[in-house]
């Protein structure tokens, strides 16, 4: 059935209003835009990493989510929602359990690609039916925006500040989604919010329903870590894509396919002048900080284009 925007925005919502996300924030959209992918009719159980998405919308006795949800500890969701998807698999072969469910983790960057890569590469490798969803804010959000592996490079952190000494995190960031899909699973997308939801919505549904392990990497923009105005949450996704910071991707059984070719592929200055976190860049002298984190897009969008089958 072809994608209808109004048709699913009229969907009940499974994240209720009202929690304590900040404004501007993207995790709560992915998880309204990941969990919209689900049909009414069917039920699921969420788990979520230690972040900022679960102590804003779970806050004991009180939850923002409508269905079935377990907050573990930081490094571990992909180990809990697969412990439970591996109970639920036994308790309905012995008769104690009839009803389907679908089984789904959250987890920041810090959660996923950091303190919890371990469990969620177990989890991944031993091909258990659920959707592991990252958050990817680019640091630590929740605790004082430090950096992480998914932290771009040159970023001013608390923990990688920029000043005389420093010019921000010298690294730079993982490559999860390329790391997820060597797991050989059978469904692994990058993705963001862009136009009319599509992209995700689409990669969403295809995860949750298909069997086995899934992984989907959503770029999901931070305005405190950032710090970019809160309203212009869409257009920091765009510009993303556009410059080819966060390509659009899935990898479906080991093959690799490109979903969004820009038709101008625009400099990577224009992702990183509208954020605070950048800033220290475009003071004079530090024009060869720039270059770098260019060539690294560049290096890394060539490589994709092979992978694709692109080039």
């Amino acid at each position: 059935m072809a994608y209808n925007l109004k048709k699913e925005l009229a969907k009940p919502e499974r994240l209720a209003g009202g929690h304590r996300m900040c404004a501007g924030c993207g995790a709560p959209v992915a998880v309204r835009a990941v969990t919209r992918a689900l049909k009414e009719e069917d039920k699921a159980v969420i788990g979520c990493a230690t972040g900022c998405l679960e102590v804003s919308t779970f806050m004991y006795p009180y939850t923002a989510w409508k269905d079935s949800f377990i907050h573990n500890a930081f490094e571990n969701a992909g180990a809990t929602v697969s412990g439970v998807e591996a109970a639920h698999k036994a308790m309905k072969r012995k008769g104690k359990v009839k009803e389907d469910f679908k089984f789904i983790a959250f987890g920041g960057d810090g959660g996923t690609a950091d303190i919890g890569f371990q469990s969620l590469s177990g989890a991944m490798e031993r091909n258990h039916d659920m959707v592991y969803v990252c958050y990817d804010n680019g640091a630590y959000m929740n605790t004082g925006i430090q950096r992480s592996s998914a932290t771009p490079q040159y970023a001013d952190t608390t923990t990688t500040p920029s000043g005389t000494c420093s010019a921000g995190k010298p690294q730079t960031r993982k490559d999860l989604a390329a790391i997820i899909a060597n797991h050989n699973i059978p469904y692994v997308a990058q993705t963001t919010f862009i136009k009319n939801f599509k992209d995700i919505h689409e990669k969403s549904e295809k995860a949750i329903y298909t069997d086995g392990a899934a992984f989907l990497n959503v770029l999901a923009p931070c305005p405190r870590g950032w710090r970019y105005p809160a309203e212009d949450l869409m257009e920091m996704c765009n510009l993303a894509v556009e410059t080819c910071f966060w390509p659009l991707f899935e990898v479906e059984n080991g093959v690799w396919k490109l979903n969004y070719m820009p038709k101008n592929k625009l400099p990577i200055e224009e992702f990183l002048k509208p954020q605070g976190r950048f800033k220290h860049l475009f003071q004079k002298g530090n024009e060869h900080l720039i270059e770098a984190i260019q060539a690294d897009i560049d290096k890394r969008w060539e490589q994709l284009l092979v992978r694709c089958g692109e080039k």
